[in-house]
């Protein structure tokens, strides 16, 4: 049965902490008093005041504990319950206007137990507001219940004094079974949550990860919830535990429980109509609405959940939005878009600049006895329309899945390549280099798009866009040794195994091209390197040039630490200074990524020598500028090809008669869709082109003088 408790009515709103868990000589206010940076010098409520206040049918059940400010105003006060300790700032004669909600600032039609409120706010027909400190200029308007309790985590994974460790809140990703649980806390990155589940087998390493979580928080009971200045609330119905920023916007919202939404004037938050969301935190600036439902889960600021998505134990990076669909015990790297609602994405790690399409099953855990499979995808990942897919799984970068239900476990070495189940051969076709001979439109758009989308205001992680780079590069740099070792017909195919588990064949087409495309890709990523050196440094001669460039001859390996590509032997270090008591807490990891950023420049130039010399097959002192000049001329013909590619792969749309002839003229469709010679990203790249031509002209005859 429920078990309803008595207690005096004059005792509510006090006793908020057992006095066991308050320190000697403190009261049940300590935490509050510190919580509340307020300057306002309160005073007691005049005996005028007080008449006032009962003129207009409010109550108290102590008008000595009702403290005000200095431009306090009675009038503004109307029919409102007050029980406990109740601090209110300045109430003035205005009105607050936000998207057409007009409010009079003033207390009204409320019951308010043990609160402190800012200056000129408006609180309208709040049933139950309870241990919040509210800000300046906040409007809430119709809300059922507005609470914080005694063991209030706001979303993070903590446990309060006296509590079991059973209550705390982990959110389990990349894996159903719980086998890579972390614990969310306010300022979670995507590299943080890769590291803690990824190196599971290092248990001092993941010890420290707790500790450094659980010591950014304090485990005291009696911190009451904040909602910032300026935020607006209105029409919602239970917020309970929930630290809110400023300048935040919560419409509609069903049920908010323990949360930490981050808001600021320059990255406001919203969460609106019908959503509910239960053990989480929400990054700046991000965006949910309609019916949304979210449990033990990190947003990252700047992502969208909206239009009924569900996000269950999973952590969604910078700069991603997910609609109308499902993603369950996920880990998903910044610019990840999902947009379908038959579309579904389970227990999987998807390394960023990926798009899930429409009637998508990312993850069957059918194939095993038990939900412990994983999905591993390189950033770039885009599974077509209607692909189901098994675990266990694996995908080099950029990897795109033609339409069909794949019926094995996978694992896809090559990069760029187009997967294909052709079920009436019953066999598996990839083909490698897909994207640079049949869509390069597509790839350069989506690298500048994703730069162009990045929101982030504190760029504590860099994330680098560009479909060439030391991860993707050294992954072709493997490729190359699997292509080279294959047997090949007549037509340049050949049959292997190992890449799907089933008897079948796996056919790999168009390897010849794809060896040759791969090796020219890996010089033109080394020289372009190269040149930006050489141009940012304004060098006068070649010589001087290639003094800066490192006497290291073996090639970096990288890892993708949520979207920041990171030398292989930088993360060996961190992890050895962790355990070592060198780097004692997140934020000193946080400056670790900062300091990878500044030097992921030079750190890439060197892997790009090194990737130059590998492919060519010689030594530094082999280096000349006759070579260098080369090289540059590559690389022009290599870009043009680029820029020809995305022009061709974009033309085919204005050429293809079945996408045509919806429309009665060419006039017509140029209007409806916009024409192929006002397309401003190619022409952007084409005006690109001929700044490189020039570039690389002016650059030549310096190398020559």
């Amino acid at each position: 049965m429920n078990v309803i408790i008595k207690h005096p009515v004059n005792k509510l709103g006090y006793n908020f902490v057992e006095k066991k868990y308050i320190p000697e000589g403190k009261d049940e206010y300590y935490l509050r008093n510190i919580q509340n940076t307020t300057d306002t010098i309160y005073r007691k409520l005049t005996s005028q005041e007080i008449e006032i206040l009962v003129h207009n049918r409010n109550t108290s059940d102590n008008w000595d504990l009702i403290f005000v400010s200095p431009s306090f105003n009675a009038d503004l006060v109307k029919n409102c319950k007050f029980y406990g300790l109740v601090r209110i700032g300045n109430l003035e004669s205005f009105y607050l206007e936000f998207h057409n909600l007009r409010m009079p600032v003033g207390l009204y039609n409320s019951t308010i137990i043990s609160c402190d409120f800012g200056n000129n706010v408006c609180i309208d027909n709040v049933n139950y507001l309870s241990h919040y400190i509210i800000g300046n200029e906040v409007m809430i308007a119709n809300v059922n219940e507005i609470a914080t309790t005694d063991k209030a985590k706001f979303g993070n994974g903590i446990v309060s004094d006296g509590e079991p460790e059973e209550m705390r809140v982990w959110m389990e990703l990349c894996n159903e079974n719980g086998g890579r649980k972390v614990l969310p806390f306010d300022g979670m990155l995507p590299g943080d949550a890769f590291l803690w589940s990824k190196y599971r087998t290092d248990e001092a390493l993941l010890n420290k990860f707790k500790e450094f979580t659980l010591q950014k928080f304090d485990s005291r009971r009696g911190y009451y919830g904040k909602i910032g200045d300026r935020t607006v609330i209105k029409n919602c119905r239970i917020i309970k535990d929930v630290m809110i920023g400023t300048d935040a916007y919560l419409k509609g919202a069903n049920k908010l429980k323990n949360l930490t939404i981050n808001s600021d004037k320059l990255r406001t938050s919203q969460i609106g109509e019908g959503c509910e969301m239960v053990n989480g935190i929400v990054g700046y600036g991000c965006r949910i609405f309609y019916g949304v439902k979210a449990v033990r889960f990190v947003m990252a600021s700047h992502s969208q959940l909206k239009y009924g998505a569900r996000l269950l134990n999973s952590y969604l990076g910078n700069n991603s939005t997910i609609s109308c669909c499902e993603v369950l015990n996920t880990l998903i790297f910044p610019a990840h878009e999902q947009h379908h609602n038959n579309s579904f994405l389970c227990a999987s790690m998807l390394m960023g600049q990926s798009n899930i399409a429409a009637g998508a099953t990312i993850g069957s855990n059918h194939n095993s006895r038990s939900p412990d499979g994983e999905i591993v995808a390189g950033r770039g990942f885009w599974p077509g329309l209607c692909v189901s897919l098994k675990h266990n799984s694996k995908f080099a970068s950029f990897s795109i899945l033609a339409k069909g239900d794949y019926p094995a476990e996978l694992n896809i070495p090559i990069p760029f390549s187009l997967i294909s189940n052709d079920v009436a051969n019953d066999k598996l076709v990839v083909m490698p280099g897909y994207w640079f001979m049949y869509n390069m439109y597509a790839m350069e758009r989506n690298a500048w798009k994703y730069a162009d989308r990045d929101r982030r205001t504190d760029k504590i992680q860099q994330l680098e866009n560009n479909y060439l780079a030391p991860d993707t590069i050294n992954e072709l740099f493997d490729s190359l040794n699997i292509l080279n070792a294959l047997q090949l017909n007549a037509d340049g195919v050949a049959i292997t195994t190992g890449w799907e588990n089933t008897a079948r064949e796996t056919e790999i087409v168009k390897v010849p091209q794809s060896i040759e495309l791969f090796k020219e890709l890996i010089r033109y990523y080394g020289t372009m390197q190269l040149l930006q050196h050489f141009l940012n440094n304004k060098f006068t001669s070649f010589d001087d040039f290639k003094k800066t460039l490192s006497a290291k001859i073996q090639r970096s390996q990288w890892l993708n630490i949520g979207g920041q590509l990171i030398p292989q032997t930088e993360i060996i270090s961190l992890k050895r200074n962790i355990k070592a008591n060198k780097i004692k807490n997140w934020e000193a990891v946080h400056d670790f990524y900062i300091t990878q950023g500044e030097q992921y420049n030079d750190n890439k130039l060197h892997h790009a020598y090194t990737v130059l010399l590998e492919i060519l097959l010689i030594t530094p002192k082999q280096f000349t500028s006759e070579l260098f000049t080369h090289l540059l001329q590559q690389l022009l013909v290599t870009r043009t090809w680029m820029c020809n590619g995305i022009y061709e792969s974009r033309a085919k749309d204005y050429t293809n008669p079945f996408r045509k002839m919806v429309y009665e003229t060419i006039e017509e469709m140029n209007i409806v869709v916009g024409s192929l010679e006002d397309n401003s990203f190619i022409q952007q790249q084409t005006g690109e082109l001929e700044t490189l031509k020039k570039q690389v002209k002016l650059l030549i005859k310096k190398i020559k003088e």
